[in-house]
């Protein structure tokens, strides 16, 4: 695996065109933190087969074009070399267009939509990493904003509309149920659709193709990503989740994210650690229900929003356990390439 990056690495360096393609595939594992141009691969070939298996192609497109358009952006703007090439100006980017294109209905202006939205992310990432950069990173901050304002911007525009948003209405309080035993099936599916939605992406095959992008990068991230989601879909349920949600992994992306951040990326790898990032994981997904009660009103989604609070939070206290160099995740330092 190192030869072949290697001899990828002096391909890229020797062609403006191959170092393009790389940076877009770094940017696309970055979303999951992996600096690997082949994680990158796999994370688009899961992104196509979701898009495919749920009838909407436009949302792998949608996808494409964004992670071009925000390295190209960054490129425009002149930003540290060594992070653009490690594709940390690109992974908001993609997650914007993947939104966009997910709730949004199909039509010309979606695709102004979604390269404005991918162009803004660069300079949302950019303003984030000088506010909060003792936090860690802007994580997925940029994404979070930028598609939050422009989907409630469509409540405004009669030329977009919105497909997949969530029913606006008056918060009420949660109707208790008795829970069933949770069945081995849907604790599966829960798990691997938790993993896939990171990506917004309801599909078993999709997370398989996920996890082998994080094994190829870094076994620890898979094992903490599959923790992450397995841990998550036992705290839903144990609380009395809605079913559907916990099934359908809207309460375990988040979290999965949070496994994978503070457990591979943040700190070393410690018993300490573990116990402290399974604590991350677990308020991540009581974070995401209180997220996504709060954005009842406003009907858009709660997105990544818990995953960076959460994140941020257990980032403050850092110097209380071990950790990775000050320089991991700085935009201005790129992680190096597992």
């Amino acid at each position: 695996m190192e030869k072949i990056l290697a001899k990828w690495e002096s391909l890229s360096a020797s062609s403006g065109i191959v170092r393009f393609l790389d940076i877009n595939l770094r940017s696309t594992g970055q979303v999951m933190f992996q600096n690997n141009p082949l994680t990158g691969i796999l994370f688009l070939a899961a992104i196509a087969w979701g898009s495919y298996a749920a009838g909407v192609p436009q949302v792998v497109i949608a996808g494409v074009l964004a992670v071009v358009v925000a390295n190209l952006t960054a490129q425009l703007l002149h930003v540290d070399t060594d992070s653009l090439h490690s594709g940390l100006f690109g992974f908001n980017g993609i997650l914007v267009g993947l939104a966009l294109a997910t709730f949004l209905a199909p039509g010309p202006l979606l695709w102004v939509y979604v390269m404005l939205g991918a162009a803004v992310s660069v300079v949302a990432m950019l303003a984030t990493t000088n506010v909060v950069r003792p936090w860690g990173g802007a994580l997925t901050f940029p994404f979070v904003l930028t598609t939050w304002l422009l989907l409630l911007a469509t409540y405004g525009f009669s030329g977009l509309a919105g497909t997949a948003l969530p029913s606006g209405s008056v918060v009420t309080a949660f109707q208790p149920y008795e829970a069933s035993p949770l069945q081995l099936i849907d604790l599966a599916q829960g798990v691997f659709l938790s993993i896939s939605q990171v990506f917004l992406k309801a599909s078993g095959i999709a997370a398989l193709l996920l996890l082998a992008g994080l094994a190829v990068s870094s076994l620890a991230a898979a094992a903490f990503a599959l923790g992450g989601s397995i841990l998550a879909v036992l705290t839903a349920h144990l609380f009395g989740a809605e079913s559907d949600l916990i099934t359908g992994g809207l309460l375990g992306f988040s979290p999965v994210l949070t496994a994978i951040a503070l457990g591979t990326v943040f700190y070393q790898p410690n018993w300490r650690v573990v116990v402290y990032t399974a604590l991350a994981t677990v308020f991540t997904v009581i974070v995401q229900s209180a997220v996504n009660v709060a954005l009842t009103p406003f009907a858009i989604p709660a997105l990544t929003a818990p995953f960076v609070l959460v994140t941020w939070l257990f980032l403050l206290p850092r110097q209380r356990l071990e950790r990775v160099p000050e320089d991991a995740r700085d935009i201005e330092k790129p992680a190096a390439v597992a």
